[in-house]
């Protein structure tokens, strides 16, 4: 096995975070890092999803953030899919952003809304046709037994898209994160990372600066 210890966690070069000079809101903040993480990094809007099951035990998977604004953060799935099923039993989610390249992560954890339905339906139908068609071929984690049945459903569902290109599963759900609380931490080669988070309360959100 290859040491662990042997592999270079950031580059040498790593921006500057201010947590005295921070923004009033996350939201603001994060769209900054997110912009810069854009010139950099290949899939910045990349983002860990963190549900629960019925067990009460933990599952995560990446996905993309779909929008973020004063109202939430924003992704997308079935509902019939597992991570859909697992909002609806337990709406309450995290969010982990990671860009390695810039020595960056944030993190984000609140409840969870799903959008109106033709916010829902507009969000599907500005996928491309391919990501259309793979929402409709189905059974997401099922066991696959027979890989020429993915084959048949991929070409089927194909057709179906191209034959209505206005149609939207009912299925199809924007889900939005209200967070509660939203953490920016910044690698410092010295160890002294910086960590800042914005905690909600009823008058407006709380800045905070955490120990690393």
């Amino acid at each position: 096995m290859v040491s662990l210890r042997g592999w270079q966690s950031f580059p040498e070069q790593l921006p500057d975070f201010d947590p005295d000079r921070t923004p009033e809101t996350p939201e603001e903040l994060f769209l900054a890092w997110l912009t810069e993480a854009g010139e950099h990094v290949l899939a910045p809007h990349a983002v860990t999803l963190s549900t629960v099951d019925a067990d009460g035990a933990p599952d995560a998977r990446v996905v993309i953030l779909k929008n973020v604004d004063e109202d939430g953060w924003a992704v997308a799935t079935s509902s019939e899919s597992p991570k859909g099923q697992q909002l609806t039993a337990n709406p309450r989610a995290a969010l982990t952003f990671f860009w390695p390249g810039r020595g960056r992560q944030v993190r984000v954890r609140g409840l969870v809304v799903p959008a109106a339905a033709e916010v829902s339906a507009d969000d599907f139908l500005a996928r491309p046709p391919a990501s259309r068609a793979e929402a409709y071929v189905g059974h997401q984690s099922e066991v696959l037994s027979d890989p020429a049945k993915l084959v048949e459903a991929a070409e089927a569902a194909a057709e179906w898209v191209a034959e209505n290109p206005d149609a939207a599963p009912e299925t199809w759900t924007r889900y939005l994160i209200q967070p509660e609380s939203v953490e920016f931490w910044q690698a410092s080669h010295d160890r002294r990372h910086i960590r800042v988070r914005y905690r909600r309360e009823p008058a407006g959100w709380i800045r905070e600066r955490l120990w690393p």
